[in-house]
């Protein structure tokens, strides 16, 4: 397994130094900005093929224009797999559709539920039938105002932290235990699928200060990681603008979220969760992880 996961390691640091050094090239450096990072694995790492900007049934990106940088995750819903689609796929073009929409500057920077919106859109209009379910969640630094516009559907998310404690976090839509809200494209005949509007997702404005800390992070982190770790983690790097020592945060909080993933004797969020819906439940859930870290540099 160590082998695997170095693997994936070195291919995480190696996209996100070539999305960092993209966004670096595309804007001064006196500019307000994130300084971001990624990482994270697939559940199966041998049975899963390489892409840019996906870790098995999830999804990345990281984008920016001169007026605001922009960070993307989403998770394909694994069920749709017993019926001979990949889950992943359309998790994948969301994001990308996302990523395309924000290089082109055809989006509203204090609106991201409108990218999140225009990215499914054009997922329904494909040429290629495109099926499945994700969930999304997209963070935009809108430089006008150093502020962060947020819009989650789902049980991705992120948090902020400042001077070691969280001043604002997404808040998770489930429609009931491990069911979480998701926008759907379902087979012909499939009536029954969950389906969610874009406009559903929960969306918030909150100013941001030097030095803050944005994890935004797939259920996969959430659901294995205590959220005291996770802060403990973060506030090492607050006010950080180097990027090595940021990736090492990212990649320390994706192999905690995966070796706790694979505990069978640990007390995770999620076995916590379950039990308060009376389901005994131990152990971490096994998942894709998917890790997008930045700081905010004022």
């Amino acid at each position: 397994m160590r082998s695997w996961t170095t693997r994936w390691l070195s291919r995480a640091l190696h996209q996100n130094w070539q999305a960092a050094n993209a966004t670096a090239e595309n804007k001064p450096r006196t500019y307000s900005r994130f300084i971001s990072v990624v990482s994270g694995f697939p559940k199966n790492l041998a049975q899963s093929k390489y892409k840019p900007g996906k870790m098995g049934d999830d999804a990345w990106f990281i984008a920016n224009t001169k007026t605001a940088d922009v960070l993307g995750v989403a998770d394909g819903v694994g069920g749709w797999r017993s019926y001979g689609i990949d889950p992943g796929e359309f998790a994948m073009v969301l994001m990308r559709n996302c990523e395309r929409l924000v290089k082109f500057s055809r989006f509203d920077p204090i609106k991201p539920v409108n990218l999140i919106a225009s990215g499914f859109r054009e997922l329904q209009d494909n040429r290629k039938c495109i099926l499945g379910s994700s969930t999304a969640c997209i963070v935009v630094f809108n430089r006008e105002d150093s502020s962060i516009y947020t819009a989650n559907i789902g049980d991705s998310g992120f948090i902020i932290v400042r001077k070691g404690e969280i001043v604002h976090r997404s808040e998770e839509q489930q429609h009931y235990f491990n069911t979480p809200f998701q926008l759907s494209l379902p087979p012909p005949g499939h009536t029954d699928v969950l389906s969610d509007r874009p406009e559903s997702a929960n969306t918030t404005t909150f100013p941001v200060c030097n030095g803050d800390v944005i994890l935004v992070a797939t259920d996969g982190v959430f659901d294995n990681v205590p959220i005291k770790l996770l802060v403990d983690t973060l506030q090492r790097v607050e006010g950080e603008n180097d990027q090595v020592k940021l990736q090492m945060c990212a990649n320390s909080i994706a192999l905690m979220a995966r070796s706790l993933s694979f505990d069978s004797k640990f007390l995770s969020p999620f076995s916590l969760n379950a039990r308060r819906n009376n389901i005994n439940a131990m152990g971490g859930k096994p998942d894709d992880i998917t890790v997008v870290l930045a700081t905010v540099a004022l």
